[in-house]
């Protein structure tokens, strides 16, 4: 098992949960989509996330999935596995089973009823005392989808009080002012923990400049985010710049809500990452005018990277 820590840096991608056309989990498609991952040059990956149909999956077909993973990686990256949960319970169960098997750390997303400052510090407290101190955790604030906003001054207590906080999954929209105000605090002498970035890196760019380590999110071509990372930490901005704005069409089609996972699957498929891109019900179907949309995004984008060189 490779440690998770404050220093975590570069892409740690959000991985789809593969399935059959008959709707089970597809463990080889599982294997080569871990290795492509990894032959991309991803430096972590992250599982069971909201974007990897977590709740669509029995616990038994978690564990299934995620031992799947942990033994295809080998110890190579870094895997962290969501463990968000409506109850402490479920979320104790799931998250002693990872770490045991070897996953690097979780990510947990906050309760929807959370509403005031105190109540937010109190439940990460608890999340704590459930997954125990010594388990690193991921705090994922994405207030579009859990309609719980976390400000910068609750981020900073929850670092100071919560050691085992290693990472803020920073997925707030508009939010590059937020990344911008953890840095200063923390060159002002508060714990620098690490700044992953979600939203399918449309703000890439900017979020690195502000100072995230960076993207913790998914995209049907996970080597612009790659690329972009390397680029920005060798001091090419201009570049890493270029390199994004081939791919953005695409990863802006690929954000619709509710329909971003049934674009992206389709995707790895026509790549041949995964077999069939197939969701769990409930989830959507593409139309037959989606995907001639996405065909041509897709063929443009081959044709910009191309002119780019």
């Amino acid at each position: 098992m490779m440690e998770f820590t404050e220093s975590a840096r570069g892409v740690y991608v959000i991985a789809p949960t593969p399935f059959t056309s008959e709707g089970a989990v597809d463990l080889e498609s599982t294997d080569r989509m871990v290795d492509f991952f990894l032959e991309r040059g991803a430096n972590g990956l992250t599982i069971l996330g909201m974007m990897g149909e977590a709740p669509k999956l029995t616990l038994e077909e978690s564990f299934t999935f995620v031992r799947r993973v942990l033994a295809r990686v080998k110890g190579r990256v870094p895997v962290i596995v969501g463990v968000s949960a409506p109850g402490f319970a479920q979320m104790g169960a799931l998250s002693d089973r990872v770490m045991g098997d070897g996953a690097s750390g979780v990510m947990v997303a906050p309760a929807a009823a959370l509403r005031s400052d105190e109540q937010i510090l109190g439940y990460y407290r608890q999340v704590v005392e459930t997954i125990g101190e010594s388990t690193p955790f991921v705090l994922q604030d994405f207030p579009l989808v859990t309609n719980v906003i976390i400000p910068v001054s609750v981020i900073l207590k929850i670092v100071e009080e919560l050691p085992s906080c290693v990472c803020l999954k920073h997925e707030d929209w508009p939010g590059l002012s937020k990344i911008a105000a953890l840095r200063d605090a923390s060159a002002a002498g508060a714990r620098r923990i690490s700044i992953l970035c979600g939203n399918g890196g449309l703000f890439l760019p900017e979020e690195m400049l502000r100072g995230a380590d960076g993207a913790m999110t998914g995209f049907a071509y996970p080597e612009m985010m790659i690329d972009v990372c390397r680029l920005h930490a060798e001091g090419e901005t201009k570049r890493a710049r270029d390199v994004f704005d081939a791919y953005l069409p695409l990863a802006r089609y690929e954000q619709q809500p509710g329909l971003g996972l049934a674009l992206r699957k389709y995707t790895l498929a026509k790549r041949g990452i995964i077999a069939e891109a197939k969701l769990r019900r409930p989830g959507p179907n593409l139309s037959a005018a989606d995907i001639a949309e996405l065909e041509a995004l897709i063929d443009r984008q081959t044709a910009r990277l191309a002119a780019l060189g």
